[in-house]
């Protein structure tokens, strides 16, 4: 190849990693899991009973960053989060007021002192009236995520009633 056209194939070659990074980018703007305010899903929640899935993060937690890449961007646990639960997403470090377990406190102050959480990504599984079913804090696949998912909904019936 003559050094003009292997000039020219570095150019092509950047165009198209701009492309795709460009698309990327884009592609990341559009969340598939419908992500809504905490105070948002429990009024939902006391009309429309189901099971609210809060999903812990916080900015510098990169094993978040791959779930969000990996785990939500998955339609299949999407479609899931989206049909089955109500989903929300809280940053572990806000000083935002929430409700939790019937005490308004920061998300911070939930996030340990009532949700007993010490490890980031974190997920709480909470009651339509408000009050924490469970807490998991691990990283999975979307087929883990899948099953667990499924797990919770065999009980959901139960749970709705707390």
């Amino acid at each position: 190849m003559s050094r003009s056209a292997a000039g020219y194939a570095r150019i092509a070659a950047a165009a198209l990693l701009l492309m795709a990074c460009a698309s990327f980018g884009a592609m990341k703007g559009q969340a598939l899991v419908h992500w809504m305010d905490y105070s948002t899903a429990l009024e939902k929640a006391k009309k429309n009973p189901r099971l609210i899935f809060v999903d812990l993060y916080a900015d510098w937690c990169i094993p978040c960053r791959v779930m969000d890449a990996s785990v939500y961007s998955d339609p299949s646990v999407a479609a899931f989060l989206n049909n089955r639960f109500y989903p929300v997403k809280l940053n572990a470090e806000s000083q935002d007021s929430i409700v939790c377990d019937g005490q308004k406190k920061t998300v911070k102050r939930c996030y340990f002192d009532v949700w007993e959480l010490s490890v980031l990504p974190a997920f709480v599984l909470v009651a339509p009236k408000g009050l924490t079913i469970l807490t998991v804090s691990d990283s999975m696949s979307p087929q883990e995520m899948q099953s667990l998912l499924s797990q919770f909904l065999v009980k959901e019936e139960e749970w709705i009633k707390r």
